[in-house]
């Protein structure tokens, strides 16, 4: 299930030529790398060729690997490195690139314009404050993962393109300091006007230049030109030629995601399918007036397995509408599916209310609303006075593994969820942790699955990744142990799942820095310091050993999520987070052969 028409053939060969993908040796990537640039300060003198050993290239000055035991580059962060000449080749080498960082060096000519084929994973591009000159490519809108830009300070000029704007999870974009011209893009303008500063030409919000009425007579002269041209073409060559014009604007309009409502044809009394009563008689119609015609200011929330709208229904109930990414999945599969998971019930889950199927290829999901939002938004984004105190923390982690133990080990049939994360995890208004995303890996399609959760998986959810996964892409129940991990990691430490750096020249993931401090003995100043001194500290350290347990690197050695739900609890006995509603768990013989069955037959 999930290869689609394709066949089983060619499900088990795609997965085979990703894992080959996976395994290859990032060598020749940064070897051409060095070749292409001029390193006149030597910065990259330990770049040293001809060990063929894992993990070789990790040591690299700049480099960073998905883990130390494979030579898979996951970041090139050369800043302030000396290095010149013209944009590096060989990157497309580094199949599985995520951050490439270039800035503060000296760096000439233009931006490739094939860099989203050279890097298409890329999250994090950063090419700020060299020589670059010519336009912004166009095609940069190609990088479907990208969230952060950064390419300030150049020469670059011309106008900004308008595909960058609407690019889904770009959060973060500075042009400042270059010669760009023109209007800045809708899209951008409730953007910082400082992003788009000391560029003379731009005009337009969010900057104060607005745009001169001579421009503006300009395009409206264009525009009268160009409607007469069309119309002088329709009159010559007749009915072709207009439904060829019809057949553009419908391509056009398909490039506009947050359209795409508008598009469908099948009819808006189509019926949403509902599980539970509160809910009644519910239309595709109904979800569109409930979320403004899927508006782009609705969107509450975007992941690897689609976007997630907000939705008020006229007597005040708010729902969360969740469009998932296209599959090959069939419209009768999918239901089946549906109706599969409309069963699965559980207090630390989020209920799935219904389903719909609009037209040939949408399908949405709809969901009960969680007020508080996500766990990440709640740890990470809330000010200080709104941040989560120790007991609410552990309250969240000891549902939160409720939810998967019971996935785990009670639920049928039986879930791996391979998306765990602080954003996986949604919180209702008494901070009750629910679960979402559970049993929705099996209807993407099977490339998309393994590699958004090994890139990135929309939730931007690199931190979460166990290492064996990289190299096997075999899901199992130690894989979401590993991913609830950092979870409990984050709740105790308050540290985001990646980038962490320390004053002592440390930087990596959240895992990474957790086990290096306990390697050396001393793995207490993980601790969140907002947390210690609460009369707390010794719950503290055992829910951070629970989270080491989890994130150890051989699957082995992990706990199952049953026992880990059982340590948390009895933690969490002591300030009466009591369990009344102790869901009943099933033992597990010969877990890893269960792990097995459970992937190989989608179930």
């Amino acid at each position: 299930m999930g290869c689609g028409s394709a066949g089983p053939f060619l499900c088990i060969l795609v997965l085979s030529v990703l894992r080959q993908t996976l395994a290859e040796d990032d060598s020749p990537c940064l070897q051409e790398f060095k070749k292409s640039v001029k390193d006149p300060t030597n910065h990259l003198s330990n770049w040293i060729f001809g060990n063929s050993s894992a993990g070789s290239v990790c040591n690299f000055i700049g480099v960073s690997c998905w883990n130390t035991g494979e030579n898979k580059v996951l970041a090139i962060k050369l800043q302030n490195a000396g290095l010149e000449g013209a944009f590096p080749s060989g990157l497309t080498q580094c199949r599985a690139l995520q951050n490439l960082d270039l800035s503060q060096n000296g760096f000439t000519g233009s931006i490739p314009n094939d860099l989203c084929k050279q890097v298409p994973y890329v999250t994090s591009l950063d090419l700020s404050q060299n020589s670059f000159s010519g336009s912004i490519p166009f095609t940069l809108e190609d990088c479907q993962y990208l969230q952060s830009l950064s390419l300030k300070h150049n020469k670059l000029s011309g106008e900004l393109p308008g595909g960058i704007s609407v690019l889904p999870k770009l959060s973060s974009i500075d042009v400042s300091s270059n010669l760009l011209t023109g209007p800045i893009p809708s899209g951008f303008a409730n953007r910082s006007a400082s992003d788009f500063s000391d560029n003379p030409g731009l005009c337009g919000p969010p900057v104060s230049k607005s745009c001169s009425s001579k421009r503006n007579i300009a395009l409206i002269v264009g525009i009268i030109v160009a409607v007469a041209a069309v119309v002088a073409c329709l009159c010559a060559t007749g009915v072709w030629c207009f439904l060829f014009q019809g057949r553009k604007m419908e391509i056009a309009l398909a490039k506009d995601e947050h359209k795409w409502a508008k598009r469908i044809r099948a009819p808006k009394s189509v019926i949403v399918s509902l599980f539970e009563v509160p809910v009644k008689k519910l239309k595709f119609s109904d979800l569109m007036a409930a979320t403004n015609d899927f508006s782009k200011d609705n969107i509450i929330g975007e992941g690897w397995t689609g976007t997630v709208y907000k939705g008020v229904l006229p007597d005040g109930s708010v729902l969360a509408v969740k469009r998932l990414r296209r599959s090959s999945q069939s419209e009768k599969g999918f239901q089946a599916e549906m109706e599969t998971l409309g069963r699965v019930r559980h207090r630390n889950l989020v209920p799935l209310l219904g389903f719909c199927c609009a037209g040939s290829e949408e399908k949405l999901l709809v969901y009960k609303h969680m007020v508080m939002g996500t766990l990440r938004e709640c740890l990470h984004d809330a000010h200080e006075d709104a941040k989560l105190d120790w007991i609410t923390r552990l309250k969240i982690g000891i549902g939160a593994a409720r939810g998967l133990a019971w996935l785990h080990h009670s639920c049928n049939p039986r879930i791996i969820h391979r998306n765990i994360s602080s954003n996986s995890i949604l919180l209702d208004e008494e901070y009750e942790p629910r679960i979402t995303d559970f049993g929705l890996a099996r209807l993407m399609n099977p490339v998309d699955t393994h590699v958004s959760t090994v890139v990135n998986g929309d939730f931007g959810d690199l931190g979460y990744v166990a290492p064996e996964y990289t190299r096997t892409l075999v899901a199992t129940v130690k894989v979401d142990v590993f991913s609830f991990g950092v979870v409990l990691l984050e709740l105790v430490t308050g540290q985001k799942p990646n980038d962490v750096c320390t004053d002592g020249g440390f930087k990596g993931n959240l895992s990474e820095w957790v086990s290096f401090l306990a390697s050396h003995g001393r793995v207490e100043e993980a601790l969140d310091m907002s947390l210690k001194g609460g009369g707390y500290d010794n719950e503290l350290n055992q829910f951070l050993r629970i989270a080491c347990a989890c994130v150890a690197r051989n699957p082995k050695e992990r706990p199952t999520m049953y026992e880990v739900f059982q340590l948390l609890k009895a933690i969490g006995e002591k300030f009466n987070i009591t369990d009344d509603e102790l869901a009943v768990f099933v033992d597990v013989v010969n877990e890893d052969e269960t792990d097995e069955l459970v992937v190989a037959n989608g179930k």
